[in-house]
């Protein structure tokens, strides 16, 4: 017998319709950037109030921790510490990660049920913390083959200028990353280097927005202005 999909939502936030203000404004996320507390806890319950699942929320550390979320947060739960990627198997439950030039991945399989989320920065992903979200869903029954992922918003490859020395250090744990950028310098293309790590597992259904962070003015940049705010990317099983 074939086992019911599971209808999959995914959402990415932009600067618009929240709390914040000045470099924040105006849909700020992120707790840890030095936006009023009270402005940002608004923009969260709104979030939550606008998808209609409550959303768990991570203390992103550039690592390769994955939690398991096996209960329903409240909404307005603390961030999870230490942590820089969710999966869960439990429908209406939001998994969020936070990003601002970093790479949010989205991953699902609709057939066994599991979602999850992850925050690939430069150095998280040359850590493997996409691998270890992968094998997390495994964990809970998901199946490599069966994965959807959604490369989220980024600074592009163009834009990513970084020392040469750099460059390869990242190219050598995540093959596929290095670039010149558009003034042909030493760069790092993080969605690229992430495309070719998810093939290599064995991941075909891999789609990705094409939107750079640092040229789409509706986006979060930290490279573009800092201190600045955080756009979500969010995915969840409908209860429904």
């Amino acid at each position: 017998m074939t086992r019911a999909r599971a209808r999959v939502r995914r959402v990415v936030t932009t600067r618009a319709g929240g709390r914040s203000t000045g470099g924040f404004g105006t849909f700020n996320l992120s707790t840890g950037v030095g936006d009023d507390p009270a402005a940002v806890a608004a923009n969260r319950r709104r979030l939550s109030t606008e998808l209609g699942v409550p959303v768990v929320f991570l203390g992103q550390v550039h690592g390769t921790r994955v939690a398991t979320v096996d209960s329903v947060p409240e909404v307005g739960a603390p961030d999870i510490p230490a942590t820089d990627a969710a999966v869960t198997a439990l429908p209406g439950v939001g998994l969020a990660v936070l990003a601002a030039d970093c790479v949010p991945l989205l991953l699902a399989d609709p057939v066994a049920g599991v979602v999850g989320a992850a925050h690939a920065g430069r150095v998280g992903a040359a850590a493997g913390v996409l691998p270890a979200t992968v094998a997390a869903m495994v964990a809970l029954g998901a199946r490599v083959e069966a994965l959807e992922v959604l490369l989220g918003p980024a600074v592009c490859g163009a834009c990513y200028e970084v020392p040469a020395a750099m460059r390869a250090e990242v190219d050598a744990r995540l093959p596929g990353s290095a670039v010149r950028t558009r003034r042909g310098t030493p760069g790092l293309d993080l969605r690229a280097g992430l495309y070719h790590q998810l093939t290599a597992l064995g991941v075909a259904r891999v789609g990705g927005d094409p939107r750079c962070t640092l040229e789409e003015r509706d986006l979060y940049s930290h490279r573009g202005s800092a201190p600045t705010g955080r756009q979500a990317a969010v995915i969840w099983l409908d209860p429904r």
